[in-house]
């Protein structure tokens, strides 16, 4: 671990509103500044992004009134009881690398119709309905989740719009793909003060395309470095993190890379976490970027050595942590073996067949 913060790359989405024609000089200049970070570095930290501070707040709000119910009254909406793991957990729950995370959490997922478990492909068992909290205990949570889908979702959007122009594709090249059944993740998570020796989240990457993080005041996050240091971030009043996740990495061909993160707080923290994510039957084949990028990544260890979060199987096997060669073929896929490595007790309840 370093002794102070890192640095992270801040950058002003700002636009003026009062131009009636898209300065397209500065899209492709702010496009070509947010994809050099995000393949030198994998984090961000973005200001000036439209989301209303008052809704940030809301959701600041909830969170330490709903993680402060009593066990019973969470329990309403337990995650054990959802097939498509959707609702809270209590502290140890979730299992990353086949160590306990030490936080509670609420899992929201966008919605669809549910296929039930006769579906095919097997993923699709993971469309469905969320829990909601009774109106008898706390009120308003899913409107106010309705609205941060849709602002969220539009800032992340508009991120991997700058991303497709930064790698020389269609501002829409990328989102324009993502089908007809998004499938997006709100985490909104309370950590207690980390135990010596354990972690609020252990070391990983995310799973899905690119996540926009709300971190709340409190330090805690922790970002691995390419020398494998250790390195707590620095807030930014206003500011929103962001990271990108193995899908971008996989059909970029590791030219954009998941960077290995955690969170150990010596203190009670929360934050929200938006994580954005196609249908489940995206296929993850190659972008078609030009050779430069395939040569950037054989030129660098960093990128051409980069590697995936291992499944179940692979971990009781012995692969490292972040280690694994495999490369799925949908984003299906990839959720499932998130699933089946974090939750064996909520697959061997719902999906026996299958874990």
């Amino acid at each position: 671990m370093s002794d102070g913060p890192s640095s992270v790359p801040i950058v002003d989405l700002a636009h003026d509103p009062h131009r009636d024609v898209v300065d397209h000089n500065h899209v492709a200049a702010l496009a070509t500044e947010v994809t050099d970070i995000c393949h030198r570095s994998g984090f961000m930290v973005v200001i000036n992004h439209g989301i209303p501070q008052d809704l940030i707040d809301s959701v600041f709000e909830f969170m330490p009134r709903f993680f402060s119910l009593p066990e019973e009254d969470k329990r309403s909406i337990d995650k054990l009881n959802s097939p498509h793991f959707r609702g809270w957990e209590a502290v140890g729950s979730e299992y990353t690398n086949g160590r306990p995370d030490l936080r509670e959490q609420i899992d929201i997922w966008s919605e669809w119709p549910s296929r039930g478990r006769p579906a095919q492909p097997h993923y699709l068992r993971l469309l469905g309905p969320n829990q909601w909290p009774p109106l008898t205990l706390i009120d308003g949570f899913e409107d106010l989740m309705k609205q941060w889908y849709a602002d969220m979702g539009a800032l992340a959007n508009r991120l991997l719009g700058l991303l497709s122009l930064g790698l020389g594709l269609d501002q829409d090249h990328i989102v324009g793909a993502f089908g007809a059944e998004p499938m997006s993740l709100t985490k909104l998570i309370h950590y207690p003060p980390t135990p010596e020796g354990s972690a609020g989240v252990n070391a990983h990457h995310d799973a899905g395309f690119l996540t926009v993080l709300a971190p709340g005041p409190t330090p805690g996050l922790q970002v691995q470095l390419a020398d494998g240091t250790w390195h707590s971030l620095a807030g930014v009043p206003g500011g929103l993190i962001v990271n990108l996740g193995e899908m971008l990495q996989g059909i970029t061909g590791n030219y954009l890379v998941a960077t290995p993160h955690r969170v150990i707080t010596d203190q009670e923290r929360f934050s929200a976490a938006y994580f954005q994510g196609p249908s489940l039957d995206f296929p993850l084949d190659l972008l078609p970027l030009a050779p430069k990028y395939a040569a950037a990544v054989a030129a660098s260890p960093r990128h051409s050595g980069a590697g995936y979060m291992a499944r179940r199987e692979e971990t009781e096997s012995g692969v490292g942590d972040m280690a694994s060669s495999h490369i799925v073929a949908t984003y299906g896929e990839q959720l499932w073996n998130y699933f089946s490595r974090s939750y064996p007790r909520n697959m061997a309840r719902h999906h026996p067949d299958l874990s």
